[in-house]
Parts: C-alpha cells; sequence; structure tokens
C-alpha cells in the first residue's frame, strides 16, 4: 500500500503487539504483573518523542501497546522501547499491529447510518 500523503490516515495506528518484552530488571514490572496493565511511554525510533500508551500483558511474555493518540509509520520489525519517567523498562519487536486509522474510518463511513427521520424522533438526553 502506497499513501497518498505522508500523513494519509493509513499510516497511523494506536495498537500493536510486540514479541516476548526483554525486561532490563529481569522481569515484568509489579504493577504490570499485579494489574495486568501499566500505563507507561514508548518510543519506536531512536529520536521520537515519548508517546503515552498502555501496556497489557499477555501470558506469554509479549505485550499489546494502545497508544493515547495514533502514531505514524509503526512497522513491524522495529522494536518499541518502554519508559515509566526516565527509567527504561524494557524493549519488545513490535510483531503485530491493529487497523490504521484510515481502515477505522472506512468501518464507520460502511455501517449504516440512521435516517433522518429516525435522528429526528430521538429524545436529547436529559
Amino acid at each position: 500500500f502506497k499513501a497518498p500523503s505522508t500523513d494519509h490516515p493509513a499510516l497511523y495506528r494506536d495498537l500493536l503487539r510486540t514479541n516476548r518484552v526483554h525486561w532490563i530488571a529481569e522481569e515484568p514490572p509489579a504493577e504490570l504483573v499485579r494489574e495486568k496493565m501499566m500505563e507507561c511511554h514508548f518510543r519506536f525510533r531512536h529520536q521520537m518523542a515519548l508517546v503515552p500508551c498502555v501496556l497489557t500483558l499477555n501470558q506469554d511474555g509479549s505485550v499489546w501497546v494502545t497508544l493515547v493518540k495514533p502514531a505514524r509509520a509503526i512497522t513491524p520489525g522495529q522494536f518499541a522501547v518502554f519508559y515509566k519517567g526516565d527509567e527504561c523498562l524494557g524493549s519488545g519487536k513490535i510483531l503485530r499491529m491493529g487497523p490504521s486509522v484510515y481502515t477505522m474510518q472506512q468501518g464507520k463511513t460502511r455501517e449504516e447510518s440512521p435516517k433522518k427521520e429516525e435522528t429526528d424522533k430521538i429524545e436529547p438526553a436529559t
């Protein structure tokens, strides 16, 4: 797929999965083990700004990374590096990605939208 512009929605994603994460402290952070989820930051290119995200720990040691806002040009094979404050927690290779913003927008436009007469009958929430 070749996007028509460098800012095309097809280049943006907000969900990815890594392989088993290599934790610097030898094991996942206690909060992640306890809650199965943890807020932190990540980057997948050396110079990029840190992106807020939520990690969800999988039984095989991999994580799902849900970004607070979609990031551009995430590619399988890159490494996701995780941070809590200034501390580097560890990293995992990106294996899979969720649907692009473009794909999700396409899905929304295909859904049946209520007909005008139906929306007129809907009472506003009070």
